[in-house]
C-alpha cells in the first residue's frame, strides 16, 4: 500500500504532467482570446449595452445606509444640551450683533468678543492670522493640496489679512493625541444675522462640552474669518497646524505695523493668545452654518455636503451618524444636492415607468422577490446619483470641509435651513435646541471611537440621504464599458496585419527569411508610424493645456476673448507640428492601425483616471467608448445596407460633435439651464475654475479626451484608398 501511494504521489508530482496541464490552460486562454478577437464587434455591442443598462440600474441597486462601526453608538445617551444652553446661545448672539453695530471696529471687536467668551468658559484661546491665497494656473501644482497655493504679499494693513479665533478644550479623559474640530465660518467685515446664529450655536455647544466629563478627545472650535472665502480661512489654519513655522513672528499679532495698532489690544488675561496652539490628531471635523433662506415645509431642513477635491469622500459612517441623529432623534429633514434638470426629464421618468412595470410583473410571478421600484423613487434617485457623480467628477470641494480631506481627515459640511424667519425668537430657540443636540450627538459618537474611521466605505455614490451605491457595484458599469477596448485594439491590429500580408507580393517572390524581413518592414513599421502620430497629437494636447498659463497673464481679456485666444493659438500650433513631424495623411498610416492605437490609448487613459477620480473616468467612458468603437472613415465602402450605413455615419458625426470638450459642456449646460444663456466664454470660465482648484479633470479633458477626439476626426477624414481595395478583395 505504501508503494502504491508512493507511485501515485510520484505521478501527481510528475513535472511532465504539470507542464502538460499548464500548456492545456495556456491553449484555453489563447483560444478564448482568439474567439473574443474574432468576434470583437459582437463583444463590443454586448458589453456597451450591458454597461449602460447597469449604469441606469444603479438607483435601483442602491442599498440603505447602516452604521458599520459599532463603537459609534449614535443616540445611545440622552443629550445634555438644554434650554439653558439655548439661553447662553441667545446671549452670545446678542453680543455679536452689538459688536457688529460698531462698524468702525467691527473686525477687531468680533475677534475680541469671541476670544473673551472662549476664555470665560475655561478653554484655551489663540488667534491665527492668515493672508488670502492667489489661485493662478500652475501646471506643476496639479494633484497637490490647494493649501500650497501662493499667498499674496501684504502691506500689514488691517484689510490685508484675516484672523481666525480658535478655542481648545483639553479632554479630561484623553491623552491629548486626538481631537474633534468644529468650524463655524463668518464674515468679520460684513456679518449677517444667520452667521451670528451659527456662531451662537457653535459657542453654546462648545460651552457645554467644556463642562462634560466624558470627553476622551480634545475639542477645537475654529471661528473661521471668511472675509477672503470660507475655504481660504480653514485651509490656511490647517496648513499652519500641520506645517509649523518656527519663527519669532509666527502667529504674533504684535508684529503688525502701527497702521493696525488696534490688533495689539487683543489680549486674554491669563492666556498667551498670540501663540499658535495645537491639539491632537484630528479624528473628524464638522463644518456647520445656518442659512438665511427659509425652507418650505413643516420641518427644519439639514443639507449635507461631502465632496472634496478630485472626488474624495469622507467615510460613509460619518454621514450615517449625522443622518441617523438628525432624522430619528431631532426630527430634521435631511437633503443632499440633486440635479434639478433630471427631476423633470421625460426620458428618466419613462425609464422609471418601465422599471416600475417590471417590478409589478416580478411581484406577480413571485411575491418574495424584493424588486420594488416606483417611478418617483427612481427619478429622485437618478437625479441624486447624477449630482453625486457630477460633483465628484468636477474635482472641486463643495465646501470648506474639503480642506480637511486634503489631510485625510473625515469632514462634512452641514447647512441648517430653518422653516421660520430668523427673527422669530420662539422658533429660533427650538431650532437651536435641535441643532445643538444634533452636533452634541455627533461629537459624542466620534468621541467613542478608539481609532480612525475605517469600517465603512470611502468610495461610494449617494442616491438619497440614506441610500448609497458602493464601489463594488458601480465599477461593474465602468468595467463593462472599458472591457471591449483592448479586444477591439487587438482585432484592428490583427486585421491590418492580415491585410498587409494579403496584399504583399513579396510573400510569393521572396524566401521565408525575406518574407519575415518584409513583415518587419511593413507591419511593424506601420505600427511605429501610428505611434508617431499618437505621440505628436498628445504633444499638441500638452501644449494646449499649458497655453492658459500665458493667456491668464494677459491684461484686459474677458472670458470670451480668452477663449478665442486659446482656440486660435491651439489651431495654429497643430499645423506647425504637422509640418515638423508629418501629418497622419502624409505618413500614409492605415486607419485600422490609427484606430487601434487610439482605442488602446483610451483604455490606458480611462484606467489611470479611474484611480485618480473614478467619476471622471465613468462619465468619460460613457462618451469616449461609443465614439471610439463606432468611428469609421466617411469614405470607406462598407458591405452593409444603406440604412445601417446611414445610421453609422450619423452616429459618427454626432459623437464627433459631442466629443469635443467645449461642445459637450455647452450642450450639458444648455440642457440644464437653457440655450439662451450660453456664450463662448463659459468653457473658459469652467476650465479656469478647474485649474484654480488643481482638479485632475482638467488634465483628463486636455490629455485624454481632446487628443482622442482629434484622432477620431483624423479617422473620419481618412482617404481610405487602400482600404477600399481591401474591402473589394
Amino acid at each position: 500500500m505504501a508503494g502504491e501511494r508512493g507511485e501515485e504521489g510520484g505521478e501527481e508530482g510528475d513535472p511532465n504532467l504539470k507542464k502538460r496541464a499548464h500548456a492545456a490552460r495556456s491553449r484555453l486562454i489563447v483560444r478564448l482570446g482568439a474567439f473574443l478577437v474574432s468576434h470583437s464587434a459582437l463583444v463590443s455591442v454586448v458589453c456597451c449595452v450591458a454597461g449602460f443598462i447597469t449604469l441606469f440600474l444603479l438607483p435601483v441597486l442602491a442599498k440603505h445606509t447602516y452604521i458599520s462601526e459599532n463603537a459609534l453608538m449614535p443616540g445611545s445617551a440622552n443629550p445634555l444640551f438644554s434650554s439653558q444652553d439655548v439661553n447662553e446661545a441667545n446671549r452670545f448672539i446678542k453680543g455679536i450683533i452689538h459688536k457688529r453695530i460698531e462698524k468702525e471696529e467691527a473686525g477687531i471687536e468680533l475677534q475680541k468678543f469671541i476670544g473673551q467668551s472662549i476664555a470665560d468658559v475655561g478653554a484655551e484661546v489663540h488667534y491665527h492670522k492668515f493672508s488670502p491665497h492667489t489661485n493662478h494656473f500652475n501646471p506643476l501644482h496639479f494633484f497637490s493640496s490647494t493649501s500650497n497655493t501662493a499667498r499674496i504679499d501684504t502691506n500689514n494693513s488691517c484689510a490685508s489679512f484675516g484672523v481666525n479665533t480658535v478655542g481648545i478644550i483639553r479632554a479630561p479623559r484623553g491623552d491629548g493625541k486626538e481631537a474633534i474640530v468644529l468650524v463655524s465660518p463668518y464674515n468679520s467685515q460684513n456679518m449677517e444675522y444667520n452667521e451670528a446664529l451659527s456662531l451662537g450655536l457653535a459657542f453654546s455647544v462648545f460651552s457645554l462640552l467644556s463642562k462634560v466629563t466624558w470627553l476622551a478627545k480634545d475639542i477645537v472650535w475654529l471661528a473661521a474669518d471668511s472675509r477672503f472665502g470660507e475655504y481660504n480661512s480653514v485651509s490656511s489654519w490647517l496648513n499652519d497646524y500641520h506645517n509649523p513655522i518656527f519663527s519669532r513672528d509666527s502667529g504674533n499679532l504684535d508684529s503688525i505695523s502701527n497702521d493696525c495698532h488696534h490688533w495689539n489690544e487683543i489680549r486674554i488675561q491669563g492666556a498667551n493668545s498670540n501663540f499658535f496652539k495645537r491639539a491632537g490628531t484630528m479624528a473628524a471635523a464638522l463644518v456647520f452654518k445656518v442659512m438665511e433662506k427659509k425652507e418650505k415645509g413643516d420641518r427644519d431642513c439639514l443639507t449635507m455636503y461631502a465632496e472634496a477635491s478630485n472626488g474624495q469622500m469622507p467615510n460613509l459612517d460619518l454621514l450615517n451618524i449625522v443622518h441617523y441623529l438628525a432624522v430619528h432623534r431631532q426630527g430634521l429633514r435631511v437633503k443632499i444636492e440633486t440635479m434639478g434638470s433630471l427631476l423633470n426629464s421625460a426620458w428618466v421618468k419613462f425609464t422609471g415607468e418601465i422599471l416600475e412595470g417590471v417590478s409589478r410583473l416580478s411581484k406577480s410571478l413571485n411575491p418574495q422577490w424584493k424588486f420594488d421600484v416606483t417611478t418617483a423613487d427612481y427619478v429622485e434617485g437618478a437625479a441624486t446619483l447624477a449630482s453625486s457623480m457630477y460633483y465628484q467628477a468636477l474635482g472641486v470641494p463643495t465646501g470648506s470641509h474639503g480642506a480637511f480631506r486634503d489631510y485625510q481627515i473625515d469632514a462634512v459640511t452641514l447647512e441648517f435651513l430653518p422653516r421660520f424667519y430668523l427673527r422669530n425668537e420662539n422658533a429660533q430657540s427650538t431650532f437651536l435646541l435641535r441643532s445643538g443636540r444634533l452636533i452634541e450627538g455627533v461629537v459624542r459618537s466620534v468621541n467613542n471611537l478608539l481609532e480612525k474611521f475605517h469600517q465603512s466605505f470611502f468610495l461610494y455614490f449617494l442616491t438619497a440621504p440614506n441610500k448609497f451605491v458602493s464601489v463594488g457595484v458601480y465599477m461593474i458599469a465602468f468595467a463593462l464599458l472599458v472591457a471591449p477596448l483592448p479586444i477591439v485594439a487587438a482585432a484592428l491590429f490583427a486585421r491590418a496585419k492580415a491585410n498587409e500580408i494579403t496584399t504583399d507580393d513579396c510573400a510569393e517572390k521572396c524566401t521565408p527569411i525575406d518574407t519575415k524581413e518584409s513583415e518587419i518592414a511593413t507591419g511593424s513599421w506601420k505600427w511605429l508610424q501610428a505611434a508617431k502620430v499618437l505621440l505628436m497629437i498628445h504633444s499638441w494636447a500638452v501644449i494646449v493645456s499649458l497655453l492658459p498659463y500665458y493667456i491668464s497673464h494677459m491684461i484686459n481679456l474677458n472670458s470670451t476673448m480668452s477663449m478665442l485666444t486659446w482656440v486660435s493659438l491651439s489651431i495654429s500650433t497643430l499645423p506647425f507640428l504637422y509640418a515638423l513631424f508629418g501629418s497622419p495623411f502624409s505618413l500614409n498610416v492605415e486607419w485600422e492601425l490609427l484606430k487601434a492605437v487610439m482605442v488602446a490609448t483610451i483604455s490606458i487613459g480611462l484606467g489611470l483616471m479611474s484611480i485618480i477620480n473614478f467619476s471622471t473616468a465613468q462619465i468619460g467612458a460613457m462618451l469616449l467608448v461609443p465614439m471610439s468603437l463606432l468611428v469609421h472613415p466617411l469614405k470607406a465602402k462598407m458591405n452593409v445596407n444603406a440604412l445601417l450605413r446611414a445610421a453609422l455615419l450619423t452616429c459618427n458625426i454626432a459623437f464627433a460633435f459631442l466629443g469635443f470638450p467645449p461642445v459637450a459642456l455647452l450642450v450639458a449646460k444648455g440642457l440644464s439651464e437653457g440655450f439662451g444663456k450660453l456664450s463662448i466664454g463659459d468653457f473658459w470660465e469652467w476650465m479656469e475654475f478647474l485649474w484654480e482648484w488643481n482638479s485632475a479633470t482638467y488634465l483628463y479633458l486636455l490629455w485624454v479626451q481632446l487628443p482622442c477626439w482629434l484622432l477620431c476626426i483624423h479617422i473620419l477624414l481618412h482617404p481610405c484608398s487602400r482600404g477600399d481595395s481591401r474591402h473589394k478583395q
